[in-house]
């Protein structure tokens, strides 16, 4: 079994102290793709470079204190990309990809964090233009190889993705224009949302608001995805959302695959 972890950390030093290396030791992941470390080079060196006997790739901000994803493996990556050649968008460290590929397969484990555009039309339009570009990006990326997406995607699909749908349809993250791009991913480019393929039950979520009592009343959104390519998704066998100990804002969102790198 390969067992895959996605988790926005919203930083990595907070979630350190909250339990989270002791924890990704104890769950035995083979991979683990974070977002929003919220961390440059010099402070993982030596402190978050490697976890348990996973090693770190990263895609870091330029910007202190703000967004970057890493993917954390057992297995060397043959290769590993960094960002989308899109200078507004890996100037945030949005994206890295660790390739797999041997003679007989071509396989990527990628970690990306959307932008949020919940603090203000300049960042929904800023969103819409990431959107834009992970179209023919995703599409290019199907026809060339399997790949599994992780990461904290900012859209909940369907109104079984977050718990008060009717009073969101206006808001940045359940806009009809974010959810339309989702449905395009999976109807039109053909990618797999894992998760609900083997869970179908309600108030599945991933995020909560830090304000009120959303995380004790259950008022979540699902944000945080596995997308698959069909092949690699179909291999997917067991699923959980980790709500035992909180390390962020967000859930680890942990699926195990019937596949070895």
């Amino acid at each position: 079994m390969f067992r895959l972890v996605s988790l926005n950390l919203n930083g990595i030093r907070s979630a350190a102290t909250k339990g989270l290396l002791p924890w990704a030791e104890a769950l035995g992941a083979d991979c683990m793709g974070v977002q929003e470390i919220k961390a440059q080079a010099a402070d993982i060196a030596e402190r978050f470079d490697t976890v348990h006997d996973m090693t770190g790739y990263f895609h870091f901000a330029e910007k202190k204190g703000y967004s970057g994803v890493g993917v954390y493996t057992r297995k060397t990556p043959s290769d590993v990309v960094v960002g989308i050649g899109a200078p507004e968008f890996d100037a945030e460290g949005r994206y890295i990809e660790c390739r797999f590929d041997t003679p007989s397969r071509k396989l990527s484990i990628i970690s990306c964090y959307f932008p949020s555009g919940s603090s203000g039309e300049e960042r929904q339009q800023a969103k819409f233009r990431f959107l834009a570009l992970m179209t023919p990006w995703l599409q290019r990326l199907k026809a060339e190889r399997e790949f599994i997406l992780v990461g904290d995607i900012n859209i909940a699909h369907k109104e079984i993705d977050l718990k008060n749908w009717k009073g969101n349809q206006k808001n940045s993250g359940f806009l009809p224009e974010e959810r339309a791009w989702m449905t395009h991913c999976l109807d039109e480019i053909g990618l797999v949302d894992v998760f609900r393929t083997l869970n179908q039950k309600a108030e599945q979520y991933t995020w909560w608001s830090n304000r009120g009592q959303a995380y004790a009343k259950n008022v979540g959104w699902r944000l945080d995805y596995h997308l698959a390519t069909p092949g690699i998704g179909a291999l997917a066998r067991k699923e959980h959302i980790f709500l035992d100990q909180r390390f962020s804002d967000h859930a680890p969102l942990i699926i195990d695959y019937d596949f070895t790198l």
